[in-house]
């Protein structure tokens, strides 16, 4: 028996029924020998680690320009508290770890530079060209793991991971009692609920930190019933997660604990991502993605040469303009407008 062979017998004999388990899993789009030492689930997560989209991510804003402050969180860190939140939920409920941390690793790879600003402005820019298109940051996500990483080869993860990808986001809409009916495992709505818990959490922090919001400004039910620090109110989601669904074949949330984390997302959007010095940014933000898309648009032969069309359509060309700058760091979204819209000395 390969050490591979042991831990799926361990998961077999220690994971709730209705968990996932690796030597069960699906397979994969291409099939592969399975490794002597690791399960499927733990290669997908060594896969996503050793990417390069998942490095540039230390370089994407989550919500305030990571140059800004060292201390906001970028897109690296909040995946990073994503996991860990997901991971000790699974934990707890007897889940499969391994395929939790992998979806939660993998969930924002295909997130664009400058947030859910430059979701925004990358998704009208694309219509622009392409009515019938868009751009979704899950689609991105799975498109990277898929198409575009390791030169095109993609990483070839496992179907259970891929479908947790897509699957993992809400937008701007409530939670509801129904989540675990919206994925294919319960891993993957592990990940859909840690996802919320922990932006709402850290931005609200970022927020502060800011100076844009304060403690008092969140209403005083809610800080009453969450808590009234910030790891206080990361426990108290986390513990009605563990107490609603232990021993059952749902992940889930309390009513009371629903109705507030909905409410206090509501409040995000209000009081945070639509703050007046946040949408000040956020018209740049916009502006360097749109400008940047028009340019590469008009000027096929600019781009990489890994990224050029291969077809001669408009739908390829604003594709493969998309996957570039979807994949693009802040910093490097900024220096590439500023060399081709910035006027600079000629004798320097």
């Amino acid at each position: 028996m390969t050490i591979r062979e042991r831990l799926e017998q361990l998961e077999r004999e220690t994971l709730a029924p209705y968990a996932a388990k690796s030597s069960q899993s699906r397979g994969r789009p291409v099939p592969e020998p399975p490794d002597p030492v690791r399960t499927a689930f733990q290669r997908d997560r060594d896969r996503i680690i050793h990417c390069k989209a998942f490095r540039r991510l230390k370089h994407k804003t989550q919500v305030f320009l990571d140059p800004e402050e060292d201390h906001y969180r970028t897109r690296l860190t909040h995946t990073l508290e994503v996991a860990q939140i997901a991971r000790t939920i699974s934990r707890a409920l007897r889940l499969n770890e391994d395929l939790t941390e992998a979806i939660a690793l993998a969930h924002d790879l295909g997130h664009p530079p400058f947030g859910h600003t430059g979701e925004e402005a990358l998704d009208a820019i694309v219509r622009h060209y392409v009515p019938h298109g868009g751009f979704r940051h899950y689609e991105q996500s799975l498109r990277v793991v898929d198409v575009l990483e390791k030169d095109g080869q993609g990483l070839n993860l496992t179907h259970e991971v891929r479908e947790g990808i897509v699957g993992h986001s809400k937008g701007r809409a409530d939670l509801s009692q129904a989540e675990s009916e919206k994925t294919t495992t319960l891993e993957a709505t592990v990940v859909r609920i840690a996802d919320r818990i922990a932006y709402l959490n850290h931005d609200l922090d970022d927020g502060m930190r800011a100076g844009l919001l304060t403690s008092d400004d969140l209403p005083r039910d809610l800080i009453e019933f969450l808590g009234h620090t910030h790891s206080q109110r990361i426990a108290r989601m986390v513990m009605d997660v563990v107490e609603q669904s232990d021993g059952k074949p749902i992940v889930q949330l309390s009513p009371a604990m629903l109705e507030a984390m909905n409410r206090m997302k509501e409040f995000m959007f209000e009081r945070l991502y639509h703050h007046p010095r946040v949408l000040a940014e956020r018209e740049k933000m916009r502006t360097i993605i749109s400008q940047l898309f028009e340019y590469y648009m008009e000027h096929p032969d600019a781009l990489p040469t890994n990224f050029r069309p291969r077809e001669p359509s408009t739908e390829a060309h604003a594709q493969s303009v998309c996957d570039y700058i979807a994949g693009m760091t802040d910093r490097y979204a900024i220096q590439r407008y500023i060399q081709l819209f910035l006027p600079r000395n000629w004798g320097g």
